[in-house]
């Protein structure tokens, strides 16, 4: 590949991140870096990152990268926030089911209680004790 080594002057450190951000989740970490190309445009590396153990206890990264580019960028983020505002309004709905079977549980287990402990006392008239 001709001329792919002459950099025309073009110093690697000018490609090195701009910015970078990890976020530790769980067992990943993501790593948001932002770059600059040659003509110094910016773009963005996604990059999830796990730790993996071989049988003998050895351990690597497995890695995965996206590279999204400043072109992009509007209709990732439109997709990303429908994507999860999508999964948020399902995770509240489920949340919502799950709250009102957890309370209608909880009064039950109280009416119950309720029940047996009203059982247990029984009603004791004390007479006179004074004969």
């Amino acid at each position: 590949m001709e001329g792919y080594d002459n950099k025309d002057g073009y110093e690697k450190k000018n490609r090195d991140e701009i910015f970078s951000n990890a976020v530790r989740a769980g067992k990943r970490t993501y790593f948001f870096d932002v770059k600059a190309t040659r003509k110094d445009d910016y773009y963005l590396t996604i990059t999830e990152s796990k730790k993996r153990y071989d049988k003998e206890g050895n351990y690597s990264f497995e890695k995965h990268k996206v590279f999204l580019y400043k072109e992009d960028f509007d209709k990732f983020s439109e997709g990303l926030l429908e994507a999860l505002d999508f999964i948020k309004s399902s995770n509240m709905e489920t949340n919502e089911v799950e709250e009102l079977f957890v309370t209608e549980e909880q009064n039950k287990r109280s009416e119950l209680i309720e029940g047996l402990e009203a059982e247990a006392y029984s009603n004791v008239e004390f007479e006179d004790l004074s004969e």
